[in-house]
Formats: C-alpha cells, structure tokens, sequence
C-alpha cells in the first residue's frame, strides 16, 4: 500500500507516521507538508511545500490511500480564515486526488464534538460532508483524546502546555472513560487498517477507533 500523509510534523501525523514505517504493509509514504519531519527511512519520501495551496508540481498518481491529518487550532481565528485553512485547503487536495484515483481511501482528522455548535464543529462538518461525498472510501476519524507513546509532540503551544499538565491523568480517564483515550500507537494502526480492510461506518468517534486500532 502507498499512502500520502498531510500533517506529518504534527502530533497525530508524527504517530500514524511512526506506525505506517513499522508495518510491513505500508510499501512507500510520501509527506507532503511546510516542514520537514526530520525522520529518515528508506519508505519515506518528503515533498516540502511552503504554500500548500501551491503545490502544483507534485505527483499524485500511484497512491492507494491519503491520510489528512493536517489541522489548525480556531483560537483567535475568525471564521473565514479557520473555514479557508480547515475546509478549503483539505477540499483541494481532495479534489485533486479524486480526480486522479477516485478509488482511493481518504482518511480525514476532525474531532470529536464535530457537528456541535462552536464555529469550528461546524465547519469541520461541512468539510466531512464534502469528503463523504467525493470519495466512495472516505473516513472520517472523530478522534477526542490522544494519549502519545512514543514522545508525539503538538507544534500548537497550548496544546504542548495542556499535555504537560494532563499527560499524567491520561491513563486514569482511559480506565475511568475507555472511549475517551486513544493512544498514538492504535490511531497509527486504525488508520492503517481503515484503508487496507475498510471500516463498519465512514464516521468514527473515537470509541470506534480505538477498537479499529487493537
């Protein structure tokens, strides 16, 4: 299986990176992002793009699946800027890869809460709706709390400081609440087996992949 992933650099990209160059499945992954990861590994191919809204160079074909895992935090954001950044930059490349290889399986990172009320919920939404709609193997991945294994570090600062100070109750809330907590290790793992096997529903909470991913 050959796989693109968004986001690598970020704290879910740099887990399903981890678990996609352990398993023996995964043949070639191509990072697409701002930043390098840093990670050298002879399945490992980096494509460094500085605006991800121009990227027109890079080739697409030969891909079997496309793990988006690229997000920014609304904090401060209005709504247009969150909606260009959260819904428009995925939909371009959803597009673009749909067009080249619609048969592929596109895995998409929105939250848990999605749906709700708040400015965010509802545009990550829309863009789950869209997703849905384009790919006949879409999954959206409503991940709620990540519990990280193998040092898995946030680029956003108050997420950096918000694990720090709730990094210790992590295990506790996943024995208290078990579908809650996901580790690092079994979101790397569902996202692999969501697009060799497929999944029981398209819309996965985070209960749903925790259960994917043992």
């Amino acid at each position: 299986m050959n796989v693109i992933l968004f986001g690598a650099t970020g704290m879910v990209g740099q887990a399903v990176l981890r678990e996609c160059l352990r398993d023996d499945g995964v043949d070639s992954v191509l990072v697409v992002g701002r930043s390098s990861t840093g990670v050298t590994h002879p399945k490992l191919r980096e494509q460094i793009c500085k605006d991800l809204f121009d990227c027109a160079a890079l080739d697409l074909l030969g891909y079997d699946a496309c793990f988006f895992c690229l997000g920014v935090s609304s904090a401060g954001m209005g709504e247009a800027e969150y909606t260009r950044l959260t819904h428009d930059l995925t939909l371009s490349w959803a597009r673009a890869l749909a067009h080249i290889q619609p048969s592929m399986t596109f895995i998409y990172v929105s939250g848990a809460g999605t749906g709700g009320k708040a400015m965010w919920a509802q545009v990550k939404k829309r863009t789950e709706d869209a997703l849905l709609a384009l790919f006949p193997s879409a999954y959206m991945f409503r991940l709620a709390m990540l519990m990280p294994m193998n040092r898995e570090v946030s680029k956003t600062r108050w997420t950096r400081i918000s694990y720090m100070i709730f990094r210790p109750l992590l295990p506790l809330i996943r024995r208290i609440a078990p579908g809650m907590v996901i580790t690092s290790e079994e979101l790397g793992r569902a996202m692999i087996r969501a697009a060799r096997e497929g999944a029981p529903k398209r819309v996965l909470e985070n209960r749903d992949l925790r259960e994917l991913g043992k």
